[in-house]
């Protein structure tokens, strides 16, 4: 028969075992240290990228020597010696997080050694130009920084590895993007799949912590400022479900793309990068250049400043600019650098929405370009929760929550009927390469054993 909690029993309970204490002291720890982390990586980003915009104001043309130089770099480098920080950082938390993943194989993706790799490399993307993101980025970082906790905590804590590496996943989301709420859909909608209830605290606690750091760091503001939303009518119905059509469209094409290019499919193209794969990221970097060249730098970067002028009513990204970002955005991530896809998919979707409220003639501009945002970025990843709440987060849209959910979900249905989810077939990729690798490790020492070889009598 249940009974009501003996709350003497329970605080003797708490304070009987100094150890989980300190369990509990050095993830709280680290989860602090994985904020700063991503502030770190944050506030190296923009010092660069800024050095970038400098240098290509006093000598544009230089780009194109210097952009595919740097990328054919990162890649070189990244191949050499760091290879589980190639590209978002999204599928490697998550193929750490498969269970057909061998424990032994997890630091593949997560550890605080590719932490300061995916740093260093991402900061040197922004050197480049390229059309990259940090948010996706961060979610590896933190995570590396929590899973490394472990190491410390007592042989038979209850806090267990998945759950460090969840936690940092989230963390890292809401230091980012500075949105806590996002990091914890985030956590349930990407990473786990379900909040369990022995490790929503420590998520929560570590979302906690990382986004204190952040909001130490920039300050308790919303990403894109605040947006002034009109009020939103029938006469808004049509413009608003032209754009999540739109986007819907795009982003599943972009996702499509994405998988068609990162998992080597048996193209012509894909068998020359996996050849060459340092000549395909110098070419690549030079369309890059090129882009940004025709378009006067818009194309340059995260795209995060040309939302800002978006919202403001300047247009930074026309339509033909915004396919042109779309085209840099899908090359930089084609080339496997270090880097993320949440902040140009943001421009590219506020690009549609922009798009669509000139076509309409309205003062719906603002509420288009968030609506765009949403859809495009739901649609690439097909997590819609996620997706709205960071819009909503990022923009201070709260009068706009229902039509924010409403041009996630469409979108992101919309994306399933033309593309599989992109990080999860990113990461079964990862995950299988990772499993084919360790099997002639495994084949070569049984045969190596007396007992698995031929007798020597």
């Amino acid at each position: 028969m249940n009974r009501e909690p003996d709350f003497l029993e329970h605080l003797r309970a708490e304070l009987s075992s100094g150890r989980i204490w300190l369990d509990r002291a050095i993830v709280l720890g680290y989860a602090i240290a994985a904020g700063l982390f991503v502030v770190g990586f944050t506030l190296a980003s923009d010092r660069v990228f800024g050095g970038f915009q400098h240098f290509y104001r006093a000598w544009p043309w230089a780009v194109l020597v210097t952009t595919p130089m740097i990328t054919a770099g990162i890649v070189w480098f990244t191949l050499r010696f760091f290879p589980g920080a190639s590209g978002s950082g999204i599928p490697q938390i998550k193929a750490a997080l498969h269970p057909a993943l061998p424990d032994e194989r997890r630091f593949m993706f997560a550890s605080l050694r590719l932490t300061v790799a995916k740093i260093g490399l991402g900061v040197a993307g922004f050197a480049a130009g390229l059309s990259i993101g940090r948010e996706g980025p961060s979610v590896q970082v933190a995570a590396g920084v929590m899973q490394h906790a472990r190491r410390w905590l007592s042989p038979n804590t209850t806090i267990d590895g998945r759950a460090l590496l969840v936690a940092g996943g989230a963390a890292g989301i809401a230091a980012a993007f500075n949105a806590p709420l996002a990091g914890v859909v985030f956590a349930i909608e990407e990473l786990s799949g379900r909040l369990e209830a022995r490790s929503s605290g420590l998520i929560i606690t570590a979302i906690v912590l990382a986004g204190l750091v952040a909001v130490s760091a920039f300050g308790n503001t919303s990403y894109f400022g605040v947006i002034r939303v009109p009020r939103l009518g029938w006469d808004a119905l049509g413009p608003g479900l032209l754009v999540t059509l739109l986007a819907g469209a795009a982003g599943g094409l972009f996702a499509r793309l994405l998988i068609a290019s990162l998992t080597r499919a048996p193209e012509r193209l894909n068998r020359w990068r996996a050849r060459f794969p340092v000549r395909f990221a110098a070419l690549g970097g030079l369309a890059v250049a090129v882009i940004g060249l025709v378009t006067g730098g818009v194309t340059f970067g995260a795209g995060s400043e040309a939302v800002k002028q978006m919202l403001q009513g300047h247009d930074e990204l026309t339509p033909l600019y915004t396919v042109l970002k779309f085209v840099a955005t899908w090359l930089t991530a084609w080339c496997g650098v270090p880097g993320g896809i949440f902040a140009p998919s943001l421009s590219i979707g506020a690009g549609i929405g922009d798009a669509v409220a000139h076509l309409a003639s309205s003062d719906l501009g603002p509420a288009l370009i968030a609506l765009g945002m949403a859809g495009f970025l739901a649609a690439v990843t097909q997590a819609p929760l996620t997706a709205f709440i960071i819009v909503m987060e990022m923009v201070d849209g709260h009068a706009m929550v229902l039509s924010l959910m409403a041009a996630a979900m469409l979108a992101s249905l919309i994306s399933r009927m033309i593309s599989r989810p992109l990080y999860d077939t990113l990461a079964e990729h990862m995950v299988g390469k990772a499993i084919a690798a360790s099997e002639p490790v495994q084949a070569s020492s049984s045969s190596s054993s007396p007992a698995a070889g031929p007798s020597s009598s």
